[in-house]
């Protein structure tokens, strides 16, 4: 891990002067070297609150269910991407860096990886203290202390839940592990405009990585007819579409994935959209060259005449 900033207060980096205030904000810099391996890896991105970990951790059980076996690492200091999966807050990995004063070396595989529902592994990075340092740091550190409990070697599927709608460089660092990135948006202005935003991150780490727009998931939302307009527009394709159902409100409220819930014929239904969605997926989604548009471009294509 060569890295530019001193991301954290309590970590001394030998040779680097304290920075001022807002310097804080150049970006980590990762280990080019540092790859997951075999594993399919996909990268969800989205506004913030757009359902990224109800997403994320549907997916997860949908790619189990077909055999595979999967990690799902949450990106957000927030620390809740898996918690339907594992019924509970699982402490993050800056957490348990912490106890051991940062010598990564002293932690035990049980210490940060936890089992979920179906066999899913989960692992929650966390984040920086608010106003300091950079997630890409946590990221890095995460995807380093996997591969050196080879966690990795045996894993099909890798999914890393992302922050909100945050694109600087240090949450854009999944993307240098991902081959697919996946949008999750609603059918609204906002929820659009973020998705513009991250077409255009992903475009710019695409110079330099494998990772590619694998597609756009369409989430709480009765119809798409907003979607669809602005995928036409700049090239993304829509993969799948769930409603905005209280089932799916519920499952989060029971700690739950949707595979644990009550039956019904709507439940019933979504279940299968994240099977096929995750069998798609598996299959290979076709790597998709959009081009992000203008602020005021986006103002002017939505809506009704």
């Amino acid at each position: 891990m060569n890295a530019v900033t001193v991301p954290f207060p309590n970590i001394k980096t030998p040779g680097i002067r304290s920075r001022a205030d807002g310097e804080g904000s150049v970006q980590v810099q990762l280990d080019p070297d540092l790859k997951i391996g075999n594993a399919k890896v996909f990268a969800i991105y989205g506004k913030g609150g757009i359902g990224k970990s109800t997403t994320s951790s549907n997916l997860s059980v949908a790619f189990s269910r077909l055999g595979k076996r999967v990690l799902q690492i949450g990106c957000d200091p927030k620390h809740d991407s898996t918690f339907t999966l594992t019924k509970k807050l699982m402490p993050t990995v800056i957490d348990v860096l912490e106890t051991v004063d940062f010598h990564a070396e002293e932690l035990r595989v049980e210490d940060f990886v936890f089992p979920g529902y179906n066999g899913v592994m989960c692992v929650e990075a966390g984040g920086p203290p608010a106003g300091t340092g950079c997630g890409g740091y946590v990221v890095g550190q995460t995807v380093k202390l996997l591969k050196e409990h080879h966690l990795l070697e045996e894993t099909d599927v890798v999914i890393f839940d992302v922050l909100g709608d945050v694109v600087c460089g240090g949450f854009a660092a999944p993307l240098q592990h991902a081959d697919r990135a996946l949008i999750v948006t609603a059918n609204d202005f906002d929820s659009i405009f973020a998705m513009n935003r991250i077409v255009q991150a992903i475009g710019a780490k695409a110079k330099n990585y494998n990772v590619r727009l694998g597609g756009v998931i369409a989430n709480r939302s009765a119809e798409t007819d907003q979607i669809d307009k602005f995928n036409a527009q700049i090239g993304l394709k829509l993969m799948a579409h769930f409603p905005d159902l209280d089932v799916i409100r519920r499952s989060r409220l029971k700690k739950s994935t949707l595979f644990e819930m009550e039956p019904s014929p709507e439940l019933e239904a979504v279940q299968n959209e994240y099977m096929r969605l995750a069998a798609a997926l598996w299959l290979g989604a076709e790597p998709l060259h959009a081009v992000a548009m203008k602020d005021r471009d986006i103002f002017d294509l939505l809506g009704f005449d």
